[in-house]
């Protein structure tokens, strides 16, 4: 009879250990958005947040909530989370692109670990530039600020908020190094799913209300279930290009002779091209929205801060068109068909039906094809909330986790870390998520 699963997770003494420091920092980062920044009333902040809440104008308050768990209408240290972070990641992957002489950079021995110093230095830029925002934001809330020395608070709040967004980062690559793995998505996990407790709170207390039909949850309950499933499908979803390799002999040795195939997933960049596009709009959301809120404020940007309102017509238009770029950008950096072609060339490869010289082109529309459905269907995922909220009345804390970046995230992240989990199990010759301590495997 096979063992249960969760026991054969805790047998092995490297995974167990993983898993320990992997709950332990999450519970750091947990606590950490909870902790006010200095010189800012929790009291005052809560009655406003509230006040916003049952006027329902929290939709910005609540869409940066939605990736830091809460921490940003606590004016937490860590209420900007890995989002800087992000944002600049996308920012160096384009000027790599663009700028040749940071391509040759990157492509020196040691250039990556270059372009993660030059990252992390435009992060901390990123930070203050929107920890400044928060504390023009904190300042138009009546009776927030303790400390009387605007100056010195808005210093202090500024170095708090960069600090505590690099220490986010900082943890994350932690759990990337010494946790289970995927330490900047987990720690985006962890923010989206402290979020549900209150969200399913709020959700009861409204149908109790009679603001919300049961039947109206019911029925978003069963189609969650599905979209769930439909995701998980998606991203197992594979297309094998066949390859054959020829017979090398490289001294009194021979090489190759073998047909392999390489796996193209069905939505090659997975969660990506939906976090790169939350994060490229959260950065005017989050400068466009704050700066609204002061006395004086330019028409223009109270009119932009309009524009890019969440759960607004042109910011779902901006996010399906930012998804589908991001889609093809990030596949064709992670999986250049002309380095694949290439490796197959050199390596003494084909594919079959397929001449040498076809091979790069072959792989393009290939690639192509997969692209284009999989980044539409990750649009269509991430329109889902503004769908119930819309035409079913659900709060926007509860129609944010029914889909859109939540669900894919969730999603991924948890399969990503299943594989994870899988491969030490299966290192160890342990039962578990494998079965004899061979993966199990499904042919699409």
């Amino acid at each position: 009879m096979a063992s249960n699963p969760i026991v054969n997770m805790f047998k092995v003494k490297e995974l167990r250990d993983r898993l320990f420091f992997t709950f332990l920092v999450l519970a750091v980062f947990r606590l950490g958005s909870v902790l006010t920044i200095p010189g800012i009333d929790a009291n005052v902040l809560i009655q406003y947040f509230d006040d916003l809440a049952a006027q329902n104008k929290n939709a910005f308050a609540s869409y940066m909530d939605f990736f830091v768990g809460g921490a940003f209408s606590n004016f937490s240290i860590l209420m900007l989370g890995v989002m800087p972070y992000i944002s600049m990641q996308i920012i160096m992957q384009l000027a790599v692109i663009i700028f040749p002489s940071l391509k040759r950079v990157s492509q020196e021995d040691g250039g990556q670990r270059k372009i993660a110093q030059y990252t992390r230095v435009g992060t901390i830029l990123v930070c203050l530039l929107q920890s400044f925002a928060v504390t023009r934001y904190a300042l138009s809330i009546p009776g927030c600020i303790i400390l009387e020395n605007r100056v010195l608070f808005n210093i202090l709040a500024m170095l708090t908020v960069t600090t505590g967004s690099m220490v986010t980062v900082w943890l994350g690559d932690q759990i990337t190094a010494r946790g289970i793995g995927n330490g900047i998505s987990m720690m985006i996990f962890a923010g989206i799913v402290a979020r549900m407790p209150n969200a399913i709170v709020e959700l009861v207390q409204q149908v109790k209300a009679g603001e919300v039909q049961l039947v109206f949850v019911i029925l978003v309950l069963i189609m969650y279930i599905a979209i769930i499933a439909l995701v998980i499908y998606e991203e197992s979803g594979v297309r094998k290009i066949p390859v054959n390799y020829a017979k090398r002999v490289v001294g009194r040795k021979m090489y190759g002779g073998q047909s392999t195939y390489i796996p193209f997933k069905v939505n090659p960049s997975n969660v990506i091209p939906l976090i790169f596009a939350s994060s490229i709009l959260t950065l005017p959301i989050t400068l466009f929205s704050m700066l609204s809120n002061g006395q004086n404020t330019p028409k223009w940007v109270s009119n932009l801060s309009r524009f890019l309102t969440p759960n607004g017509l042109w910011y779902n238009i901006l996010l399906v068109v930012l998804i589908v770029f991001f889609a093809y950008f990030y596949t064709q950096v992670t999986l250049n068909p002309t380095e694949i072609a290439k490796n197959i060339r050199e390596n003494g490869g084909s594919i079959p039906g397929i001449s040498s010289d076809k091979t790069e082109e072959y792989l393009t529309k290939i690639l192509n094809r997969l692209i284009l459905p999989g980044s539409l269907f990750l649009a269509f995922i991430a329109i889902i909330p503004t769908v119930i909220q819309l035409l079913f009345g659900f709060p926007q804390s509860v129609s944010q986790l029914m889909g859109g970046t939540s669900l894919i995230i969730m999603v991924g992240v948890d399969l990503d870390t299943m594989s994870q989990v899988e491969a030490l199990l299966k290192m160890h010759h342990h039962d578990g998520l494998t079965t004899k301590g061979k993966i199990r495997s499904r042919s699409l």
